[in-house]
């Protein structure tokens, strides 16, 4: 029997007890979008969909051993990082991915769960911005991580622009900023800014529902998947996007707070 070459991606991020975002997002996703994933824990946390109870942080030796082991064995075509917890963390993350052959990187900042709970301190946000950014191909904030890093409040579309460029300028290749704050707005917006200076709007409807966990996670989840198979970013973000809606709009009601995605919701037919 003839044995299938899949594409290998790996995703640098906390776990998610309740099983909808984080790390156990990423998988799901990754999965779906038919490439073989794998992880770097740098944090464990205790959670469900209506908070997180605890976190514990990773030793360094941890984490460096499960980079040189992957490094080791594995063809990693495109990595993602996600919640990286605290400065030491965001620079041992750094160092692996200068170390190793891991591809190009997508980075989701995260620094709040949907909850409210802090997932980044206030000085690793300094850290991402001066040491993981300058090496991200691809950065997917959504809008109040966005002004974090920017250093400026968004208030409208114009701002989103301006907050791109300013990413652009810390070093991102390439920025996409998740319009889906913008309550306000009868279509959630995506912003993308691209290396060459090429703009993009990715639209779709808004959907009223509270089961939104774990959202940043599985679109960048997506994105990560598309380009491994060999996509252009355009069209891994179009990607991204459609399968998100699906996600959302073909819900599933799980846990008593902000509930996770469908991520199986592609199945059927909403986002082949």
């Amino acid at each position: 029997m003839e044995e299938l070459e899949v594409p290998q991606v790996l995703t640098i991020a906390g776990t998610d007890s309740g099983g909808g975002a984080g790390i156990q997002a990423d998988m799901k996703t990754m999965q779906e979008r038919h490439v073989f994933s794998t992880c770097v824990v740098v944090a464990v946390t205790a959670q469900n969909t209506l908070g997180v109870l605890d976190v514990e942080i990773m030793p360094k030796r941890i984490i460096d051993h499960q980079f040189q082991a992957l490094a080791e064995d594995f063809d990693i075509q495109v990595s993602k990082t996600g919640m990286l917890a605290n400065t030491a963390v965001v620079e041992t993350v750094v160092k692996n991915y200068q170390k190793y052959d891991l591809g190009p990187l997508v980075v989701d900042p995260v620094m709040i769960a949907k909850g409210g709970a802090k997932l980044l301190s206030e000085d690793a946000i300094d850290a991402v911005r001066t040491k993981l950014i300058p090496l991200a191909y691809l950065i997917t904030p959504n809008l109040p991580e966005a002004e974090k890093l920017a250093e400026m409040e968004i208030k409208n579309n114009q701002d989103v622009r301006s907050a791109a460029r300013k990413l652009r300028q810390l070093g991102a290749k390439n920025v996409l900023i998740k319009g889906g704050h913008f309550s306000d707005q009868p279509e959630s917006r995506d912003y993308v800014l691209f290396e060459n200076g090429e703009e993009m709007e990715l639209t779709g409807p808004r959907f009223e529902t509270e089961n939104t966990h774990g959202t940043g996670d599985t679109i960048s989840s997506v994105i990560v998947s598309e380009l491994a198979k060999g996509a252009e970013l355009k069209a891994a973000l179009q990607v991204g996007k459609v399968f998100i809606n699906a996600a959302i709009s073909d819900g599933i009601k799980v846990g008593h707070g902000h509930g996770p995605l469908n991520h199986w919701a592609y199945q059927n037919g909403e986002s082949k």
